[in-house]
């Protein structure tokens, strides 16, 4: 591993702001009033999901008015135009500029309510998807107005605005908005975006049936696609399937997919994936997913079938969602996820033997431990694993009874006084060290030369080691301490130095309070 990058080098993680995300908050954050972050999110992403179509409508209507080169003869009001063009159909009692001519009357809520209506009724994909409680009377109509208005400034579905993926960043930083203020809710719906790419790019999901069982918002499946883009391939190289049990979550979630274009099977309805599991013969190529940590309140049944590796305790789901991945696992497949940190080493009710069982059928690959307070939902460090059926598939290197572990509690970089961020050269110091391990075929990593154990960072263990370990999978235990730089500097000078540097601060500390003390006379408080 030659080079490594540096914290000089990092970016913000979120890429530069647009200008106008903290204006719009503040807008919409004017609605709180009454209502929690919880239920005024839908009000304010449901608002920006209409301005998104009603802007693509808009410009394709305009086209088709013009009547010019593929338009001519086209009629603008014939929704089959708009269908064939991907373009959502919105009818004129839901176009915003309808909308926004009433903003500023007592009635926009009823207004707004009904064009949410009417273009479920035309778009059948959106059926069931979108809030429909602006006129409730919590809802302030003023402010309500307020933050149409600013909403229409901006331009969010014009062929322009998409390219430049405007929508989505708004998209992202509400949503992320909306997690910070739930707190410890917005784990629920929210994986912080640093987190889901660190996942993509290490399982790096060209092609295949991508899986996320809990999905909450569908970030896995945006930040899949998006890997998919950047490396030369096409939305729809892969497939999406997830559920979600949280009714007005996996409403988020179908919003997100479709406003960036992206068909996923996310079930008929809202469930539970333990009681109920949509899926139940898909066999993955990619399961992504961050569950419930140390979930305590689920259903468990004993016979179940994806309980391969032991029964896990009804105290806590973490195993059985590890389980309930590797079940779903196509036999080349590969799965990354995030987990409380105990799930490393915990051996209450029966988990050390699960674990036992799982790195002894070598399903373990990889084993990251991430630093503390990159999420809303918990200031606690999590770990990332990552599993597959086959280490030896005749694509990447053979890696059978080999472990990579990975130590990353020393990166990432406070953007506030609770929350830390991944810069995107961490995130690709991560997947490249693990990409490079697994040998990926022509993969050319950007931030390191090639794979080799790096003291205090990472580790490539054998499974003889794990189980000396007592099968404990925290990367501390492999990874040992970082090589300190050498330090020449002789012994004498260096005291010299240090005797000197204290001098200095005493000297500074004796005028400091000589200072306040003759402040302290003028005021009149002297001895």
């Amino acid at each position: 591993m030659a080079k490594r990058a540096s914290k000089k080098q990092a970016k913000d993680g979120n890429g530069a702001n647009l200008g106008f995300e903290a204006k719009l908050w503040l807008a919409a954050d004017k609605l709180r009033n009454n209502l929690d972050a919880a239920e005024y999110k839908h009000v304010v992403l449901g608002l920006v999901f209409l301005k998104y179509i009603s802007d693509a409508f808009e410009e394709l209507h305009a086209a088709l008015l013009a009547g010019e080169g593929e338009f001519e003869g086209a009629d603008p009001e014939d929704p089959d135009e708009y269908r064939g063009a991907n373009v959502f159909w919105v009818p004129p009692e839901a176009r915003w500029q309808h909308l926004q001519d009433s903003a500023r009357q007592p009635g926009i809520g009823k207004l707004v309510d009904e064009a949410m209506i009417a273009i479920e009724r035309d778009n059948p994909r959106l059926r069931g998807v979108l809030p429909k409680d602006f006129a409730r009377p919590a809802l302030d109509k003023q402010r309500l107005g307020e933050l149409i208005d600013l909403i229409g400034t901006i331009g969010l579905g014009d062929a322009e605005n998409r390219s430049k993926d405007i929508l989505g960043r708004v998209y992202e930083y509400f949503l992320s908005e909306f997690a910070s203020a739930e707190g410890k809710k917005g784990g629920q719906f929210y994986t912080p975006r640093c987190v889901v790419r660190v996942l993509v790019e290490m399982l790096a999901p060209y092609k295949g049936r991508v899986y996320d069982p809990c999905c909450g918002s569908a970030g896995m499946f945006v930040q899949s696609e998006k890997f998919v883009e950047e490396h030369g391939g096409r939305i729809g190289d892969i497939a999406i399937y997830g559920q979600e049990s949280n009714p007005t979550t996996r409403r988020l979630a179908l919003m997100n997919l479709a406003i960036r274009g992206i068909e996923g099977d996310l079930g008929p309805e809202h469930a539970d994936t333990f009681r109920r599991d949509l899926h139940k013969d898909l066999k993955a190529d990619f399961v992504l997913a961050n569950p419930p940590f140390n979930d305590s309140d689920w259903h468990r049944r004993d016979d179940d079938v994806r309980w391969k590796y032991g029964t896990p305790p009804k105290g806590n789901a973490n195993y059985a969602w590890v389980q309930h991945f590797i079940h779903h696992l196509a036999p080349g497949g590969l799965a990354g996820f995030v987990l409380a940190n105990g799930s490393m080493s915990s051996n209450q009710s029966g988990e050390g033997e699960i674990r036992r069982a799982i790195i002894e059928a070598d399903l373990v690959d990889c084993m990251v431990a991430l630093p503390g307070q990159l999420f809303y939902s918990t200031q606690i460090p999590v770990c990332l694993w990552f599993l597959t059926r086959r280490k030896h598939d005749g694509r990447r290197r053979d890696r059978r009874g080999e472990t990579l572990f990975i130590d990353a509690r020393k990166l990432g970089t406070m953007i506030d006084r609770v929350h830390r961020d991944l810069p995107d050269c961490e995130i690709e110091l991560i997947a490249d060290t693990y990409r490079c391990w697994r040998g990926d075929p022509g993969f050319k990593p950007t931030a390191i030369d090639d794979y080799t154990d790096v003291p205090g960072f990472c580790r490539s263990a054998s499974k003889d080691e794990i189980t000396e370990h007592g099968y404990v999978l925290t990367p501390g235990r492999y990874v040992g301490a970082e090589e300190l730089e050498e330090d020449d500097e002789p012994f004498e000078e260096k005291m010299r130095r240090l005797t000197e540097e204290l001098n200095e601060q005493f000297e500074e500390s004796a005028k400091l309070e000589k200072a306040i003390r003759s402040n302290l006379e003028g005021l009149g408080y002297g001895n």
